[in-house]
């Protein structure tokens, strides 16, 4: 035999190293995921700041003639650091996109929405953010969303402004989205710990009710629409909504980072004990501290009660669902 190799065991040889090499780094790459609740932010003259996940386990009571309560710095191991700026906020949000194989749903800023679609076109699904009627008129709404650049509304955050999501002042926005089959996010529950006392006094509790939803799901039975935060923390009603209407999802956002992990799990697995695992939408709310995103990921993944399946339908198919997308455009 001869001692050098032949050339066709060679060839096969180095066929097999490619094989393995090609496998080993299709492997590295994380599967594809859909985030759901982006904000694009213009950071220009905003202070940095620090943030330590679940920052919400401890809330003491404040003194109104005192000092306002923060929650955001909270001692930790491992605080997540804010951007800089908003060139550093867009750039730190493409390279964790890359990084961990994400797409995001993204509102806000309209220049940054703009520039990061033009940098990562398969990466960002740009949302038109609306609140009320004095933001937008009706045709120039119509008119933005007829140019085939959005292709989503949200988020839709009346509950700031003190009105319901089915107050009369938003229904003709609501029927250019049925009419154009445009998703919808609207915020309901949560928005953050003493936020009336702190920064937004029109802000309303009771204004989060997912029952409120009812009269708007009525008046358009065609809307498809998903609740932001989940409804956290109205879980009866939620399930309610959601067993009532089809056509109604969630997302994760927000609350998936803030509230203790006990009870993000507690929610979590109310609602996929209730049967509405196929209708939940992963998000992050991210905001200014990009660590959120691997932060919010890992809540998920680290969830003992999900199946593989349920974890994979949660991050990415049930939004390749709720937005019609092709799941091939992903791989």
């Amino acid at each position: 035999m001869s001692k050098y190799l032949s050339f066709d065991r060679l060839f096969t040889t180095a066929l097999s190293i490619l094989a393995i090499n090609f496998s080993i780094h299709a492997q590295e790459k994380p599967l594809p995921i859909i985030d759901v609740h982006v904000h694009a932010m213009n950071l220009d003259g905003r202070p940095s700041s620090t943030m330590c996940p679940w920052f919400l386990s401890d809330m003491p009571g404040a003194d109104p003639h005192g000092t306002p309560p923060n929650f955001l710095n909270k001692a930790c191991a491992d605080p997540l650091e804010s951007a800089t700026s908003s060139a550093d906020y867009e750039k730190q949000l493409l390279e964790e996109a890359d990084r961990l194989n994400v797409t995001y749903v993204v509102s806000g800023d309209a220049k940054m929405i703009h520039s990061m679609k033009n940098k990562r076109p398969k990466r960002i699904i740009p949302s038109l953010a609306i609140s009320n009627s004095d933001a937008m008129t009706v045709s120039a709404f119509r008119d933005s969303l007829e140019t085939g650049f959005y292709k989503v509304m949200g988020e839709v955050a009346p509950q700031y402004q003190g009105m319901s999501p089915s107050d009369l002042s938003l229904d003709a926005y609501f029927e250019v989205a049925e009419e154009l089959k445009i998703p919808v996010g609207i915020h309901m529950g949560t928005g953050g710990n003493g936020m009336i006392n702190i920064t937004n006094p029109k802000y309303r509790a009771s204004l989060g009710r997912p029952f409120l939803l009812e009269d708007l799901l009525a008046k358009h039975p065609k809307l498809k629409i998903w609740v932001m935060h989940a409804g956290y923390p109205m879980i009866d009603e939620m399930i309610a909504l959601m067993g009532a209407n089809a056509y109604v999802y969630v997302d994760l956002a927000g609350f998936i980072w803030s509230y203790p992990l006990e009870e993000i799990h507690a929610y979590l697995q109310r609602l996929v004990q209730a049967g509405f695992g196929k209708r939940i939408l992963y998000g992050t709310d991210l905001l200014v501290w990009p660590g959120l995103l691997k932060t919010s990921i890992d809540v998920i993944q680290n969830a003992n009660y999900l199946s593989e399946d349920q974890k994979r339908d949660i991050l990415f198919h049930n939004a390749i669902r709720f937005f019609n997308l092709n799941e091939a455009d992903f791989y």
